[in-house]
């Protein structure tokens, strides 16, 4: 049984799986890696959700504010081991409903074109490619995606 937990940036099973995250695009990002550091720090996030199956953190993503409607989704994970199960898709729907939740009407995201799996999750989601936005205008290996939320 998954549950989902809202919590912030603090929460040291989010922070545990944000490392593991940041090892894995390392990992398939190589020299790319340190560009993307810089964008993805963790701290003072207020809106983050992490998944557990029987008590043992599986999953998380998080949300931070990216204009007056709308929120960027931000660190997205699954353990190797859960992939396949449906648990990114409950995390992202926890976040949008969250989002929704607090006013926001849309969701914006980037991601790489070495993670085809969560391109093609986002997609599944409703998640449509827009043009690049702020620091990742111009950056090749960035896809960036938009979706509106229903209220």
């Amino acid at each position: 049984m998954l549950r989902l937990v809202r919590t912030t940036s603090e929460n040291p099973d989010f922070r545990a799986l944000v490392q593991l995250l940041d090892r894995e695009l390392a990992a398939r990002d190589g020299a790319d890696a340190t560009f993307y550091a810089q964008y993805n720090k963790i701290d003072l996030i207020k809106h983050a959700v992490v998944a557990y199956e029987a008590d043992e953190p599986v999953g998380c993503g998080a949300f931070k504010e990216f204009a007056d409607d709308a929120v960027e989704v931000k660190r997205m994970f699954v353990q190797p081991a859960h992939r396949q199960r449906g648990v990114a898709q409950a995390v992202l729907a926890e976040l949008e409903r969250w989002a929704g939740e607090l006013g926001y009407t849309s969701c914006v995201l980037e991601t790489g074109k070495r993670q085809p799996e969560a391109i093609a999750l986002y997609q599944r989601c409703g998640y449509v490619r827009t043009p690049n936005y702020g620091q990742y205008v111009g950056v090749e290996n960035s896809v960036c995606m938009r979706k509106s939320l229903s209220r």
